[in-house]
């Protein structure tokens, strides 16, 4: 915090008439005898993130940093595990897109396309620092009670995230999309005000294997029943209604788990619920593009995933918060918001799948969501 001194001129400016005027020109007796309500004072706040990267470069993060930096370390370790992990099943490497962004934070966007295995793939994190105007923050007020700005201005904001959607060659192989983040308002002096974690993730394929997604939803179910046997249950039926193509009455997917505005217990409890579910992912999908990505196809089951993947892009263009929200930013990194859509998708005018067969399976599963475990 610094403080600096009168302005020589408002000082000169506002000496009262009965001075000599030789006394007036005194820049040092200005300083002295200028009204104290009339001095030109400025007080500089340190920028919050400026505050967390002098933090992280003097003390490192450890167990008793703030949250906010916890999490952004945990989604790094995390990006290049999965990363590395995808890259070994895929054969080819990621390109590695670092970005920053102007207003505080910034991200790292790890991309491959046209892989062995994955069509398009995307591993992003983002880390952001920024203001929320009165109207967004009394609009937040709604599940948030803590957050408030006296003062009428724009209030700090923190958050950071892992998002990620894998699109394999292989029609057999599924589609996956991930999502952790954390939100938190602050006070000037950088404390938490409020905050929330939030976040899932779930399946999508074009064709049914029933094994599959019973393993995906076990893998799962394990990392939230070591945390609250409720919690499957519930965000299991939360992503049922979430990821719904309403306009087609049908489904995304075959489902998994969504949750947010997450913030009913201990931020330590829900910190450690939010890593158990982003170290599940590797274990419930890995083993399943392993056994689907070399198996034989026709060109006609390649045209129903693209069917489907037209499907994938309506619901992520039309019906996606996350989605919408990020593009009706200003400022915001379009490349890395729609890096989640399929590198090739179709339509077909009226198009409906053969009685009886695979494709007319997958539509009945996606229209009557099941309960896989």
């Amino acid at each position: 915090m610094y403080s600096y001194p009168p302005c020589p001129m408002q000082c000169i400016l506002h000496i009262s008439d009965n001075r000599d005027s030789t006394v007036k020109r005194s820049f040092s007796w200005c300083l002295i005898q200028a009204s104290p309500r009339l001095q030109c004072e400025s007080k500089v706040q340190i920028p919050i993130n400026q505050q967390d990267q002098k933090t992280k470069y003097h003390n490192g993060v450890t167990s008793d940093s703030p949250m906010r930096l916890r999490m952004e370390q945990f989604i790094k370790e995390q990006q290049s595990e999965i990363v590395a992990a995808l890259s070994a099943v895929d054969g080819k490497p990621f390109k590695v897109d670092a970005w920053e962004r102007p207003q505080g934070g910034g991200g790292t966007s790890c991309i491959l396309q046209d892989g062995n295995v994955f069509e398009k793939a995307g591993v992003n994190i983002s880390i952001v620092y920024g203001k929320l105007p009165p109207a967004a923050v009394e609009k937040m007020r709604v599940d948030h009670k803590n957050i408030a700005s006296p003062t009428g201005e724009p209030l700090d904001f923190f958050a950071a995230g892992l998002s990620m959607v894998l699109h394999p060659h292989n029609p057999h192989a599924p589609t996956v999309h991930l999502n952790y983040r954390y939100f938190e308002t602050m006070n000037p002096d950088g404390s938490p005000q409020s905050w929330w974690f939030g976040g899932g993730t779930d399946l999508t394929p074009s064709y049914l294997f029933d094994e599959d997604a019973i393993h995906f939803h076990k893998t799962i179910k394990d990392a939230c029943d070591k945390h609250d046997k409720a919690y499957f249950p519930k965000f299991k039926k939360w992503c049922d209604d979430y990821f719904f193509v309403k306009h087609r009455g049908e489904a995304r997917g075959v489902g998994g788990i969504f949750f947010d505005d997450l913030d009913d217990k201990d931020p330590e409890q829900l910190f450690a619920f939010v890593q158990d579910c982003l170290k599940a992912f590797l274990p419930s999908y890995v083993p399943i593009v392993e056994r689907r990505k070399d198996m034989p196809f026709t060109q006609a089951e390649k045209e129903w995933q693209q069917l489907r993947r037209g499907r994938y892009v309506e619901f992520n263009l039309v019906h996606d918060r996350g989605t919408s929200f990020g593009l009706n930013t200003p400022g915001a990194r379009v490349e890395s918001i729609l890096m989640s859509l399929p590198l090739t998708a179709r339509w077909q005018y009226m198009h409906e799948p053969a009685p009886g067969s695979k494709e007319e399976r997958m539509v009945k599963v996606l229209k009557e969501p099941v309960e896989w475990v």
